[in-house]
């Protein structure tokens, strides 16, 4: 009886710290940097402190399968869509003043260890002419980027074999590679600053509210509003019923799981109902290598005309990089085994080919993650669902979601407050472009 005497302190029988809030204004399913940008421009963003209350729910408290800490850590402006060049101008901006954003108060300044170095895409004859509308794109949109000819490419780069290339361009500014789980556990410590509550669990079940209407055209459609979040907690059967108002879909390479769980996709095929979110995973290998006589500290991140990229990692004429496999090739996302044969066969012909020091490189690590792989387009998915009228997506980035999350988290967080996006116009990734069959692709991607 002691515990519960006025003045003494309270020890239930049973502890409840680790369960998530019974309400939360907006439940954030995913925790990675995307999850997390969200949450932290909807704190920064909110017309009163305190006036949200968020939840981050994340099944993998060491994020040890988190796409973010397995990435190569790259960003630059070089791709053919407007909107995914603002994103990561936007975004490279944020990182340049990182502390201005995500100072917390007596904690150490972050170092995300940017290297400025620029990426180095290599075009054959065929894909020139893509190349440069892609570049008078990019530089309408703000970004430094130059184009080389073979001729220029070799004595600036006298490591690299030209044979087969055409153009090359080059970012001359805001491009190169930074520590990505600098990043992550930045978001992670500000947005706990700023009263975000987080959990650790998965979710498992939405209960929702539907009414019917019929559209125009005649057709007839349920209109669904998510009212509760199962939350199944680690290491163990028991769930929490957390109400909500708003639920953010930032699961990743896991998001079709949860839009199913919501009901998306679940009607006749060719209808708005019958629309599936297309994010599923896909396995990517990084493979870390040494090479004495490799390209030295200039070397920017290189992406070949064969797909092979690499890029420097540290001073010591260390390497990592790797190839994304053709349809046919794609493995088993199950697991996240390495094919140590796939660069053997694949990886190091392509990148010998193009950097004939690397004849004599030895492979010294490896390791795979995932890309949230939008299956229809490559390209992200931002904004509301139109039928589940309150679940919003921010997922489907297809390999660079970590370099856009401070842009797209403030885009989402825009659409959540606002009702429509201020800062960058997403309009063209919102889900209906699926129903409609209107592809936004992204040629860039790798």
């Amino acid at each position: 009886m002691q515990s519960i005497l006025p003045g003494g302190a309270w020890n239930p029988l049973y502890d409840t710290s680790h369960l998530p809030p019974e309400q939360s204004d907006v439940v954030i399913v995913g925790g990675g940097v995307l999850g997390l940008s969200v949450a932290y421009w909807l704190k920064r963003l909110e017309k009163q402190r305190g006036a949200i209350r968020v939840l981050v729910v994340e099944r993998d408290p060491t994020y040890s399968q988190a796409s973010t800490g397995l990435s190569v850590g790259g960003i630059h402006q070089q791709f053919s869509l407007p909107e995914n060049v603002q994103l990561s101008l936007f975004s490279v901006d944020f990182l340049r003043n990182i502390n201005d954003y995500l100072a917390v108060v007596n904690g150490p300044p972050l170092d995300l260890q940017f290297n400025p170095s620029g990426y180095l895409f290599l075009a054959s004859e065929e894909g020139a002419a893509i190349m440069e509308n892609n570049v008078k794109v990019q530089r309408q949109e703000g970004a430094k980027v130059c184009l080389m000819s073979p001729e220029q490419l070799q004595n600036k780069f006298p490591w690299i074999n030209t044979e087969g290339v055409a153009l090359a361009s080059y970012g001359l500014e805001g491009e190169g590679w930074f520590d990505p789980r600098c990043l992550l556990q930045g978001l992670w410590r500000k947005v706990q600053a700023m009263g975000v509550h987080f959990c650790h669990g998965e979710v498992t079940r939405f209960v929702s509210s539907s009414n019917h209407m019929e559209t125009m055209s005649g057709e007839e459609v349920t209109l669904r509003r998510i009212r509760e979040v199962h939350v199944k907690m680690d290491h163990s059967v028991e769930y929490q019923p957390v109400e909500c108002a708003i639920v953010i879909n930032a699961a990743g390479a896991w998001s079709g799981r949860i839009a199913e769980l919501a009901g998306i996709g679940r009607g006749l095929p060719g209808t708005l109902q019958g629309t599936k979110l297309p994010v599923e995973p896909r396995k990517r290998y990084v493979y870390l290598w040494h090479c004495p006589q490799g390209p030295g500290l200039e070397s920017p991140l290189v992406a070949d005309t064969s797909g092979a990229y690499f890029r420097r990692d540290g001073l010591g004429n260390n390497y990592l990089g790797g190839c994304s496999p053709t349809e046919e090739e794609e493995p088993d996302p199950g697991n996240l085994e390495v094919d140590h044969d796939f660069f053997q066969n694949k990886v190091w012909p392509r990148l010998a080919q193009r950097i004939p020091a690397f004849k004599s490189l030895k492979v010294q690590s490896a390791w795979a993650g995932y890309y949230d792989y939008n299956t229809f387009d490559q390209n992200g998915v931002v904004g509301p669902h139109p039928l589940v009228v309150n679940m919003y997506f921010a997922t489907g980035f297809s390999g660079h979601g970590l370099q856009q999350a401070p842009a797209v988290g403030r885009a989402v967080a825009e659409m959540v407050l606002e009702g429509h996006f201020q800062t960058i116009n997403l309009s063209p990734f919102l889900f209906s472009r699926f129903y409609l069959g209107e592809k936004v692709q992204e040629h860039n991607i790798f």
